[in-house]
């Protein structure tokens, strides 16, 4: 996704609606030129990226709707400039919004596009090569499945249509809820040219197949009625980050910062103790202390001088830790096996240290194996999961929305914050809010990603950060330094470890 955030608040289709009358009424514009500055930034897109729609015949589909309108005008305007188009009036419900009317008898007076009602399934034109399709069928408040000749029209489409460009969302893909069931109907897009604010569909997989790239464009929606929106959704920018991150004082030392305990590793294991532990170290912690069995003191040793090595009575595995006073945050999981004497250990660690515990990969496990332990974590406990691991937590689950219906309900029950990690992380809080981050690359879907999270999550936490707070500048600081390696290592090449080196320019980039 590229663009801009104005605003951090997803809002529901029947908000986006209220948006638009809102700014209607308050700028004050007419509907129609609304439309006309909605259009107008599609237009400009498209003339941008020219190489799109260069040498094409341009085959716009327009629902009788407002959606259908948008559409209209991009006809009007793609023709102005001497591409050769067609406009197909789609018969979607039985009466025409006024803005659909006002918009197709424009485009018949400016007298350039060919004009086509499609009222039955033979109405359906042939679709070539050469053909770029635009499809403003219908728009982010349906709420119905789609049947009959929209059915058989978004078939056709998907089936020989090489380039398909959506308007604000690919017609027949619900908004705020699962498309699944509905999936044969929806428009595979290329691209989608979607209006801000950001839509709570295009966060979740199993939408991807569907709105392909989306370039998100800003049409000037009033920011007074987003601003008071009361929502539960929430995009992490770095205007939300900037402001929470910490100043170090001139004459501050390091047990100012925290001390930060990594228990992480196993016998063949301990590189994800050691990932973790130099994310804790590059995350502003004072103190580091990487908990791990004997035979891996050597590796964190030598891996990483600046930390202290807490050594385990067992040669392979986590048995017991001593001394839990001294931390103020714990990281426990990555790479930690499932050992008999590691649940035990995990246990006794639950019973006795009262501050948050950042709880991963074998953490999550051994926790899912025994869940009657869960009601005795200590509150602002933070879990990051992967979709497997959260699974075994909460059970299946249907869809993608059902995934984060259980996800909230898990942070609330348990008063806990969960990162269930993926291309838009989510984290959700007890109170029942969502922030999903848009930073990071493909290229960090690479063993050892989720370890850096863990420790620097963890190290935020040790300096005195409230566990929303460190759940939100990990995840997108996180996903910023996997951008930074990226474009030095490029997304197939880079490790995890090259994600640890750039945390600290990450910082850099939200730092006021």
């Amino acid at each position: 996704m590229h663009f801009k955030i104005r605003d951090m608040k997803i809002l529901s289709s029947e908000q986006i609606r209220e948006l638009d009358k809102f700014t209607i009424e308050n700028e004050p514009i007419a509907s129609i030129d609304l439309m006309e500055r909605a259009a107008s930034t599609c237009v400009d897109y498209l003339l941008e990226n020219e190489h799109l729609i260069a040498g094409k015949t341009i085959k716009v589909f327009a629902g009788r709707g407002n959606n259908g309108a948008d559409g209209l005008v991009i006809a009007r305007h793609l023709a102005e400039r001497g591409y050769s188009v067609y406009a197909y009036c789609v018969r979607t419900i039985n009466r025409h919004t006024d803005n659909f009317t006002t918009n197709r008898e424009r485009l018949q007076q400016q007298g350039i596009a060919t004009i086509v009602d499609i009222d039955s399934s033979d109405d359906i034109p042939q679709l070539y090569e050469s053909d770029v399709v635009i499809d403003a069928i219908l728009g982010s408040g349906l709420t119905r499945q789609v049947e009959g000749l929209m059915a058989n029209l978004i078939e056709h489409i998907n089936k020989v249509s090489y380039m398909t460009i959506s308007v604000d969302i690919p017609s027949g893909l619900y908004c705020d809820e699962t498309s699944v069931k509905n999936a044969r109907f929806i428009i595979k897009a290329n691209i989608t040219l979607s209006f801000l604010p950001v839509k709570l569909a295009f966060l979740f997989q199993e939408n991807h197949l569907y709105y392909g790239k989306i370039t998100y464009l800003d049409i000037g929606l009033s920011q007074q009625y987003i601003h008071t929106a009361e929502v539960k959704n929430y995009v992490i920018s770095p205007e939300m980050v900037s402001p929470y991150l910490m100043a170090r004082e001139k004459f501050s030392h390091k047990r100012n910062y925290g001390h930060t305990l990594i228990v992480a590793g196993s016998y063949g294991m301990f590189g994800a103790a050691s990932l973790a532990t130099g994310a804790a170290l590059r995350s502003g912690t004072g103190l580091v202390t990487a908990h791990v069995a004997k035979t891996g003191v050597e590796i964190l040793q030598i891996s990483h001088p600046e930390a202290i090595v807490s050594v385990d009575e067992h040669d392979y595995c986590f048995s017991n830790v001593r001394h839990l006073e001294a931390y103020n945050a714990v990281g426990v999981g990555p790479g930690l096996g499932r050992a008999r004497e590691t649940a035990n250990a995990l246990k006794l660690l639950i019973q006795n240290f009262h501050k948050p515990i950042v709880f991963d990969a074998d953490a999550i496990n051994i926790l899912a194996e025994n869940p009657t332990w869960l009601p005795f974590i200590p509150a602002g406990c933070i879990f990051t999961p992967h979709l497997k691991e959260f699974e075994r937590l909460v059970g299946t689950v249907t869809d993608d929305f059902d995934r984060n219906a259980k996800q909230r309900k898990f942070s609330m029950t348990h008063n806990a914050y969960v990162v269930l990690k993926g291309a838009h992380t989510a984290i959700t809080c007890p109170d029942g809010n969502c922030y999903f981050n848009i930073t990071g690359t493909p290229g960090m879907a690479t063993a050892g990603c989720g370890d850096v999270l863990t420790g620097l999550i963890a190290g935020l936490l040790a300096q005195g950060y409230h566990p929303k707070t460190a759940a939100i500048i990990g995840v997108y600081l996180h996903g910023v330094a996997g951008n930074l390696a990226a474009q030095k290592f490029g997304e197939t090449a880079m490790i995890a470890g090259d994600v640890v080196k750039h945390i600290g320019e990450a910082f850099k980039t939200v730092r006021v």
